[in-house]
């Protein structure tokens, strides 16, 4: 258990949050929310040690293990992927470093108390199970088994980043502090990760603004608004719930509270000059200062909700826009292929599908920010798109121009005013409409974009990851603004809970082709009997194929076949399980060699490596006959249920 008591944060005068006092429970996963800026991440830096306490105290047992999801990913640039993912688990990746370093120099001296002493930690923390569970965690977050040994530097940025993260996540910690997670990852690996987690035995705190993901992963809510930290049992949708329902009671009773005040105080000005009435107009103004006293101002939520007004200039014709056998290959990856896609007037259309698979450069291609290598863009009789692109921090970078010259640009003949009343819209006010837009967040950023294309009026609204950098009262926001807009709409976003609000129309790119589907992403779902979300639906989809072969009737012989086949199957399985059973035993056996520190002074080097041979030898032996068990296993439940 990790204790919070009394904990505060202040940076001089502005106080982030104080007075947190909360018990973080094993087997909770807590969802930490919050407006940007109210101190969620220095919180959660705050209960990893990386940063000190303003007051209070942070209790945390010795032996409990901490897994921090660091962005700092240059200091590992030229190691190994999958060794990257490993050294999450630093105790066993040291003792395994420190048994090889012993090794090496085994021929001019060999410390055998202390290979042993090693040896019984990698036995102890299953080290020899660690390369296998970073591989596993590296395929889950989408970086394939065949790039595990290249350098880290071979990979983009975003995919850096799920490096890192599964070196937190493959260390098994006690307890896992994850910022922002969901970053950089596409649905299938937003799926699996909730899986991960969903089964995670420890502590997990997690800051997120995918409003699904907190709905599918937690079960306690952290929320840091007026100035302090308050925990709310059940997921994201059960606290808003929660939340909106005390702030109404504490409302209304403070409601309540003022009309009694005021009618006492009408009883005290009507009376007070009468004799006969005096005594008791004098009892009613000690209890309106009795109850004057107890009526505090509610205080204010560090929550500020943006609003965004979408309009279309006037409506397109019925052809939105035609694609035709769009093909763009970046060197050898070929990311699109032969795509075909006409949008209508209306429609509310969501572009999914993995990372790397062609989504945003969909986009791009029409909009005319990319050429293809093949195939026709044309876009309807009086279209006016509006693009937010993913990387739209890019149009502001190192500019000095101000937030408020930016967007005047964009309607010059429109007065000062009007300029600001958009601004403060989307929370510009004061000197924030004098910030130079090269020094913007990406939140601020994406809602001065968004500032634009409430002013530009576009009758098609194309948008690429629109979520990527907002807080999730903005998000909602979007949502309303995007519910209300009267023009057609084409959008990515990886963000489940997004798409279900707004699609209409679900189009997935997939290597061959695409998937078009009129109706909503729940329905899409429900369609086709999985999401794409996760290996275990391929396997959910394989047994229903299965099922469908029940009904076809064989013939006598092809029974017989069957039968001959089963059984011979059944046969090797037993033998494979046998031979697994006599290596790990072996294993077991120089195991408990290694663990007795005698042996090593006893025992000549040549002898020692004959016996690290072996046991290696059986460890791969017992992969390939695990691998040919599986195969098996999977013929025999075919024959089977077929």
């Amino acid at each position: 258990m990790i204790a919070v008591s009394a904990l505060a944060k202040h940076f001089g005068p502005q106080t982030l949050f104080e007075d947190v006092s909360l018990q973080l429970i094993p087997g909770n996963r807590y969802g930490l929310v919050g407006a940007n800026g109210s101190g969620k991440s220095t919180l959660l830096k705050i209960l990893a040690g990386l940063e000190p306490a303003s007051d209070g105290i942070v209790a945390i047992p010795k032996r409990l293990t901490l897994g921090y999801l660091e962005q700092d990913h240059f200091q590992y640039e030229e190691t190994p992927i999958l060794e990257v993912a490993m050294m999450g688990d630093e105790e066993t990746w040291r003792a395994m470093g420190d048994k090889e370093r012993l090794l090496e120099r085994a021929d001019q001296h060999f410390d055998a108390e202390r290979y042993a002493e090693l040896e019984e930690v990698v036995l102890a923390r299953d080290g020899y199970a660690l390369e296998a569970r970073a591989a596993e965690v590296l395929e889950g977050l989408g970086i394939p088994a065949e790039i595990h040994r290249q350098p880290l530097s071979t990979l983009s940025g975003g995919f850096k980043l799920r490096v890192l993260l599964a070196k937190v996540l493959a260390a098994k910690p006690d307890a896992l502090l994850l910022d922002e997670p969901t970053n950089h990852l596409d649905i299938v690996s937003i799926r699996w990760l909730e899986k991960f987690l969903q089964g995670y035995e420890g502590i997990a705190v997690v800051v997120s603004h995918d409003h699904r993901f907190l709905d599918n992963v937690c079960n306690q809510i952290v929320d840091v608004d007026y100035e302090t930290a308050l925990l709310y049992p059940g997921n994201y949708t059960a606290f808003e719930e929660a939340k909106h329902a005390e702030r109404e009671r504490r409302e209304a009773e403070q409601g309540r509270l003022e009309k009694r005040i005021a009618d006492h105080q009408a009883f005290v000005d009507r009376f007070r000059a009468k004799a006969t009435k005096a005594r008791q107009a004098q009892s009613k103004v000690k209890l309106i200062e009795k109850m004057a006293g107890d009526l505090e101002p509610l205080p204010m939520s560090s929550r500020r909700y943006p609003t965004f007004r979408f309009q279309q200039r006037r409506p397109t014709g019925k052809d939105v826009l035609v694609l035709e056998g769009v093909s763009k290959a970046y060197g050898d990856n070929q990311v699109l292929k032969d795509v075909s896609l006409t949008v209508r007037r209306g429609d509310r259309l969501a572009i999914i599908g993995p990372n790397g698979i062609g989504k945003s450069t969909l986009l791009k291609i029409a909009v005319g920010e990319v050429k293809a290598d093949a195939g026709e863009v044309e876009w309807g009789y009086e279209t006016y798109p509006g693009y937010f692109a993913q990387d739209h921090k890019e149009i502001f970078k190192g500019s000095r121009q101000s937030v408020e010259a930016w967007l005047w640009q964009v309607a010059p003949a429109e007065p000062i005013g009007f300029v600001r009343a958009h601004l403060g819209s989307v929370l510009f006010s004061g000197d924030d409409v004098k910030k130079a837009v090269g020094s913007l967040s990406g939140g601020e950023g994406a809602r001065l974009v968004f500032s634009r294309l409430a002013v530009e009026r576009p009758n098609v609204m194309v948008l690429d990851e629109p979520t990527n950098h907002l807080d999730l009262e903005a998000i909602e926001a979007l949502v309303e603004a995007l519910r209300a807009y009267d023009g057609t709409l084409i959008l990515v976003s990886h963000d489940r809970w997004f798409v279900s609000e707004l699609a209409d129309r679900i189009v997935e790119i997939e290597p061959y082709g695409i998937e078009d589907f009129r109706g909503t992403y729940d329905e899409y779902i429900a369609a086709l009997g999985d999401d794409h979300l996760d290996a275990d639906q391929v396997l959910l989809k394989v047994k229903r194929e299965r099922k469908e072969k029940r009904g076809r009737e064989r013939s006598p012989e092809e029974e017989r076949e069957r039968q001959k086949r089963v059984k011979e199957l059944e046969r090797r399985r037993d033998e494979l399980t046998a031979a697994v059973d006599r290596a790990e035993a072996r294993v077991g056996a120089i195991n408990e060699t290694f663990c007795d520190p005698t042996y090593f002074e006893r025992t000549p080097q040549k002898e020692v490596r004959k016996l690290e041979s072996e046991q290696q030898e059986l460890k791969g032996k017992v992969e390939t006959l695990m691998g040919e068990w599986e195969t098996i296993e999977g013929e025999l439940e075919g024959l089977v249920a077929g």
